[in-house]
C-alpha cells in the first residue's frame, strides 16, 4: 500500500510544534516533557521526509530548516538576553544559553538523525551537531568573546588581590571558549589566553617593581613561589592545562628573571647573605624557583663557587700567617663536608653546584701553604691519621671516612703524582719502622686511591704493603732455619725485612763499613736467602735498620735504640777510648754529610754518648771524639734519633725526572697513531691525556718535543715546521 506524500509546508508545521515545545522546556516554561510517542512521531515524519520518491524527497531543504532552526531561536531567544547583561551577570547568562543550546542541539540531531545517516553521508556535509554548534559560534561567540574575555580577566585579576571568586563560573566560560573550537585550541588561546598572559605580565611587573625595593631577598621568594603555586592553582581550577607551563614563564619572568641581578645581590640578603648565614631553607627555595628557568641557576652557581672559593683562599691565608698547614686538611674537609651538604640538599645535587664546588676547590686546594704543596701537606695529614700515635686520633670508623674525604679531596689536587711519591715515602716509612696503626686501614685507602685514580697509580704502593707480609713470613722461615741450624749463629738476633726494588722508594746504599758483630749476621741471613733462591741479589740498605745496643755506663746500662749507622759508630768505641773525626770516617766508610748527621745525633743532640772536643754545638773535621760513660737518663731505654733530612727537595726531583718521562711516553703514544700533527694540537691532547696525574707544562711540552726531535723520534715537516712528523 502507497504510503501518503508528506509536503514540505506540511511536514515543517508538524516539526515546528515540537522545536517550539523544546524551546519552552529550555525556558523553563510549562509544558510536559516528551512522551515517547511524541519522540517517534518526530523522528518518523523526518524520516517519511527523506524517503518519499522525487521530487518529494525533501531531505535537502530539511538540512537547510535545521539550520534556520537554530538561527532563529538565537536571534529571538538567546541574543536579546545576552545584550542587556554585562560582566559577571552577562558570563552567568552565556553560561546557562551554552547548556541549553548544547541540549537544544542534542535534541534537533535525534530528531533529524536520518539526515545524519545517509544524505549527509553521501554529500560529504557537516554533521548536524557541527552544524548546530557552529550557529551558537557564528551568532553568539563572535559577538560576544571579546566582552566574555575581559570579564574573565577581571575576575581573575580580583582574585589576584585577594577577593573570593566564583571559580566554578569561569570554568564553565572557559570551558566554552575550548568547546566551541570543535577539537582546536585557537578559539582558547586567540580570544582569551592571549590578553589573559598579557594581564598577568602587567600584572606581576608592577608588584614586582614595588616588592624588589621594599622586601628582603628571603621576603620577596616567599611572595614569588607563592604567587606561582596560586597561579598553578587556577589552572588546576579554572584554566585550561595547557596554559599552565605558559602562565609560569609569565610569571617567573616578571617576577625572577627581570629581577635576578638585583635579588640575588641584594647586600644583606642576597645570595651570598644567605650563604654566609647558613640559610639552608632560603637557598632551597632559591634553587626551586630558579631551577626551572633556562639558565636560571648559572648565577646563583657563580655566587657559590666564589663564596667557597673565598672561605677556602682565606683558610690558606690562615694557615700561612699562623704556620700551622697540619690543621688546614681538616678545615679543607670540614668546608668540603659543609657545603657538599648543600649541593645535595639545597641544590637536589644538581651538576652546576658540583661543579661549581669542583673549580672553587681546584682554585685553593692547589695553593702552596708556607712552602709546602697542597699535595704534600694532603699526604702528610694522611700519614698522621694512619700512623701510631698520630696527630689524629680517631675511632676506626672516623678514620675511613676522613680517609674517604681525603681522597675525594686529592681529586681537586693536579699534582697527584706528587702527592703519589710524598704518599709513597710515608708509607714506606710507616711500614719498614712499625709506626703503621693498622694494616686493613692501609689497604683501605689504596683502594679508594685505586678507584679515583686508576691502578698505576697504587700499583707500587699495593706491592709495598703485600712486601711487609712476604717479609713477615720470610722472617719466620730464617728463625725456622737458624732453629733447625744449630750450627749456623748470627751471635745476635736479626731481623731482616726483604723488600721488592721496584716498588720502593730509591734510598741510597753505601758500602758501609759494618763492625764484624754484624758481619757476621749479614752472612749468615745470606746463606739462608740463597737457599730459597739463586737469581735475587740483595742489595743492602744500612740507611733504614735500626740496632737496640746496651751501653754500660757508670751509673747503669741503658738500652739504646739506635739505627745502623749510629751502631756501627757506637761500636767503634768498644776496641778504642778515643777517636778523631777522620778516623771514624775511614773505618765507616761514610760520605761528610752522613758523618755529620750521625756524629751530631750521638755527640750534640738531646742524648751526648759521646763527648766531643771541642765542646761545640757543630760539627767539624778537627774534631775528636770518646765514649762519655757518665752519661745517665732517668729512662733505662731510650731512642736517639738521627736529625730529620729534608726529603721535599728529593721528592720534587724524583717527580719531575717521573714527568719528563711520562710526557715523552705521550707524545710517542699521540705521534705513533696520528703520524702527522701540528704542534698546538700535539700539546693540546698532550695536556689532555696527561691531567689527570698532573698539569703539564706547555714549556716542558715544547722542551721534550725538542728533545725527541734530536732522538729521532720525530721530524719537523719540510713545509711548515709547526707540523711534526712521526719516525717509525
Amino acid at each position: 500500500m502507497d504510503r501518503k506524500i508528506i509536503e514540505l509546508d506540511q511536514g515543517w508545521d508538524y516539526m515546528q510544534k515540537g522545536i517550539t515545545k523544546l524551546k519552552n522546556i529550555l525556558e523553563g516554561l510549562p509544558e510536559k516533557p516528551f512522551s515517547s510517542e511524541e519522540y517517534i512521531m518526530l523522528y518518523t515524519t523526518i524520516y517519511n521526509m527523506c524517503t518519499q520518491k522525487p521530487p518529494y524527497d525533501y531531505s535537502q531543504q530539511l538540512y537547510d530548516k535545521y539550520k534556520e532552526a537554530f538561527d532563529e531561536y538565537i536571534k529571538s531567544t538567546v541574543l536579546p538576553p545576552l545584550r542587556e547583561k554585562h560582566d559577571e551577570f552577562m558570563l552567568r547568562e552565556l553560561v546557562k544559553r551554552w547548556a541549553n543550546h548544547k541540549v537544544m542541539v542534542r535534541w534537533l540531531s535525534r530528531f533529524f538523525h536520518y539526515l545524519d545517516r545517509y544524505f549527509i553521508a553521501r554529500r560529504s556535509l557537516p554533521a548536524l551537531s557541527a552544524v548546530g554548534l557552529a550557529c551558537f559560534r557564528d551568532l553568539v561567540y563572535m559577538e560576544v568573546r571579546a566582552n566574555a574575555g575581559d570579564a574573565v580577566i577581571s575576575i581573575i585579576d580580583k582574585e589576584r588581590e585577594g577577593e573570593q571568586i566564583e571559580r566554578s563560573l569561569l570554568k564553565n566560560v572557559l570551558d566554552i571558549f575550548v568547546e566551541i573550537g570543535m577539537g582546536q585550541m585557537d578559539q582558547y588561546e586567540q580570544d582569551f589566553e592571549i590578553q589573559m598572559l598579557d594581564d598577568t605580565a602587567t600584572y606581576y611587573k608592577s608588584k614586582a617593581t614595588n616588592w624588589i625595593e621594599a622586601d628582603s631577598c628571603p621576603d620577596y621568594m616567599l611572595k614569588a613561589e607563592e604567587c606561582l603555586k596560586r597561579e598553578r592553582d587556577r589552572v588546576a581550577h579554572y584554566l585550561h592545562s595547557s596554559t599552565e607551563q605558559k602562565l609560569v614563564e609569565k610569571v617567573q619572568h616578571e617576577l625572577l628573571v627581570t629581577h635576578a641581578n638585583h635579588l640575588l645581590e641584594k647586600e644583606h640578603s642576597g645570595c651570598r647573605a644567605l650563604l654566609r648565614d647558613d640559610k639552608v631553607e632560603d637557598l632551597s627555595r632559591m634553587y626551586r624557583l630558579y631551577h626551572k628557568i633556562p639558565k636560571g641557576l648559572d648565577p646563583v652557581a657563580n655566587i657559590f663557587k666564589q663564596h667557597i672559593t673565598a672561605e677556602g683562599t682565606m683558610l690558606v691565608q690562615q694557615a700561612e700567617e699562623a704556620s700551622n698547614s697540619q690543621v688546614l686538611v681538616r678545615k679543607f674537609i670540614e668546608l668540603h663536608d659543609k657545603y657538599m651538604a648543600y649541593v645535595n640538599d639545597c641544590f637536589v645535587n644538581h651538576t652546576l653546584f658540583h661543579k661549581a664546588l669542583k673549580e672553587a676547590f681546584e682554585i685553593f686546594c692547589n695553593k702552596n701553604v708556607a712552602g709546602s704543596s697542597s699535595a704534600e701537606l694532603l699526604a702528610t695529614f694522611c700519614d698522621n691519621v694512619l700512623k701510631k700515635g698520630g696527630s689524629e686520633k680517631l675511632s676506626d670508623e672516623a678514620i675511613e671516612e676522613t680517609l674517604e674525604k681525603v681522597v675525594k679531596l686529592l681529586a681537586y689536587i693536579s699534582d697527584k703524582d706528587l702527592f703519589a711519591e710524598f704518599y709513597r715515602k710515608k708509607l714506606a716509612r710507616r711500614l719498614l719502622f712499625d709506626r703503621s696503626a693498622n694494616e686493613d686501614h692501609e689497604r683501605s685507602i689504596l683502594t679508594k686511591l685505586k678507584q679515583q685514580c686508576g691502578g698505576q697509580f697504587t700499583s707500587k704502593m699495593e706491592g709495598m704493603v703485600t712486601d711487609l707480609t712476604l717479609a713477615r713470613d720470610n722472617q719466620t722461615n730464617f728463625e725456622e732455619y737458624l732453629h733447625s741450624h744449630p750450627d749456623v749463629n748470627p751471635g745476635i738476633d736479626i731481623t731482616v725485612t726483604v723488600l721488592t726494588t721496584g716498588f720502593w722508594p730509591s734510598y741510597k746504599s753505601f758500602d758501609l763499613n759494618l763492625p764484624l758483630e754484624m758481619v757476621r749476621c749479614v752472612e749468615v741471613f745470606k746463606g739462608f736467602y740463597e737457599t730459597k733462591t739463586k737469581h735475587r741479589k740483595l742489595t743492602w740498605i744500612y740507611s733504614l735498620g735500626t740496632c737496640n745496643i746496651n751501653g754500660k755506663f757508670e751509673h747503669k746500662t741503658i738500652e739504646l735504640i739506635v739505627s745502623t749507622y749510629q751502631a756501627a759508630a757506637l761500636l767503634l768505641f768498644n776496641s778504642a777510648d778515643r777517636l778523631s773525626y777522620s778516623e771514624i770516617m775511614t773505618q765507616l766508610n761514610l760520605t761528610h754529610e752522613d758523618l755529620v748527621r750521625l756524629l751530631h745525633s750521638l755527640s750534640c743532640a738531646k742524648y751526648k754518648i759521646l763527648a766531643k772536643e771541642p765542646s761545640t754545638k757543630t760539627i767539624s773535621p778537627n774534631d775528636s771524639f770518646e765514649f762519655n760513660s757518665k752519661f745517665t737518663d732517668r729512662m733505662r731505654r731510650i731512642k736517639i734519633p738521627l736529625p730529620p733530612v729534608d726529603e721535599r727537595k728529593k721528592v720534587v726531583e724524583d717527580v719531575d725526572k717521573d714527568r719528563r718521562y711520562a710526557i715523552d711516553a705521550a707524545i710517542v703514544r699521540i705521534m705513533k697513531s696520528r703520524k702527522i700533527l701540528g704542534h698546538q694540537q700535539l700539546v693540546l691532547e698532550c695536556v689532555e691525556q696527561l691531567s689527570r696525574m698532573f698539569k703539564p707544562d706547555v714549556k716542558a711540552i715544547k722542551k721534550r718535543i725538542e728533545d725527541l726531535i734530536t732522538r729521532d723520534y720525530l721530524e719537523r715537516d719540510k713545509d711548515n715546521s709547526n707540523t711534526y712528523r712521526y719516525l717509525a
